[in-house]
């Protein structure tokens, strides 16, 4: 019966924790989960544990943490001697070796948040939202030596509100993404999958952000600038610089205007910037670096932008 598929979980982020618990509800032997080690964090530097290994615990589940993979002749040895039927991969942030591959008679099967081949890489979710895709999506594939590359198994859609973030958004492509692992395992187990290779010529990419992509370049159409600010929450953010400062921008809506490129200007509590192709953005809420996120109005009290003044570089 496919519900009595021996698995081992790799993963590590919150996005992952709804796919390990969807498994253990649906009856699978999570033989062992695989996460990343304790890292230092907070201010007192103290230990923290990933999201998937505080719920593994909770789980009582097996857990390893090996600090790396691909020459780890002790790892090695303790997934050969499982025996699983199947290696599940939930953005755990290791390279899979070709050994791991090799290793159980279903393969690894990984849960990538979009619709591949559109943006293979670190950040899908990000990336969607910031160029403007209004419909993304959850895959199941067959990983393989490449870059997100290998053979899709199933894949599921949803729509992208033009007021969700990567925050809002997330959430949901894990719950989604959830079930389609539960589901592709069934069907795999009953051999009614046909993996489908991907149309490489169609890929796009979505790398791990850097905290410059959140820096706003003001050339950029209105709509680009906004879905950026969506995109990249809660990191890198978005930001200009005001006065050699940066200046973070918490919220922003698009008008139906034009202003000179980057310039500001205010009119009663409203602040508002020009942007590429002759539109023009409202900066709502903002927060100078070194001080207190505060709303637009505030902003100019404390500030008093002049006129013709711009933001950027």
């Amino acid at each position: 019966m496919p519900s009595a598929l021996n698995l081992v979980f790799c993963g590590t982020p919150r996005f992952a924790v709804p796919t390990l618990d969807k498994l253990v509800d649906a009856g699978f032997h999570l033989q062992l989960v695989v996460t990343q080690p304790d890292r230092p964090k907070g201010r007192g530097l103290e230990p923290s544990s990933s999201p998937v290994k505080q719920r593994a615990v909770q789980l009582e589940l097996p857990i390893a943490q090996p600090e790396s993979i691909r020459n780890n002749n002790e790892f090695r040895d303790q997934l050969s001697a499982l025996k699983a039927d199947a290696i599940i991969v939930v953005g755990y942030g290791r390279i899979i070796p070709q050994w791991m591959l090799d290793l159980p008679p279903l393969g690894n099967i990984n849960l990538h948040a979009s619709l591949l081949p559109k943006y293979r890489g670190a950040a899908p979710i990000q990336w969607a939202i910031a160029r403007g895709e209004t419909i993304t999506g959850v895959t199941t594939m067959k990983i393989d030596s490449g870059l997100d590359t290998g053979d899709i198994l199933l894949q599921r859609e949803i729509p992208i509100a033009s007021s969700d973030t990567a925050e809002t958004l997330t959430p949901r492509l894990s719950a989604v993404g959830a079930d389609l692992t539960v589901e592709t395992l069934r069907q795999l187990g009953d051999g009614k999958i046909h993996p489908r290779p991907q149309d490489h010529r169609r890929a796009t990419l979505a790398p791990i952000l850097k905290k410059e992509d959140g820096l706003i370049d003001f050339s950029l159409p209105a709509t680009e600038i906004l879905n950026r600010m969506r995109g990249f929450q809660p990191w890198p953010g978005a930001y200009t610089r005001f006065r050699g400062k940066n200046l973070q921008l918490w919220g922003a809506a698009g008008l139906n205007r034009s202003l000179p490129l980057s310039e500001m200007m205010v009119a009663g509590d409203h602040l508002l910037a020009g942007c590429g192709h002759g539109s023009a953005i409202e900066l709502l809420e903002v927060q100078l670096e070194g001080k207190k996120r505060t709303s637009a109005a505030d902003f100019i009290r404390g500030y008093r932008p002049q006129p013709g003044e711009k933001l950027g570089p």
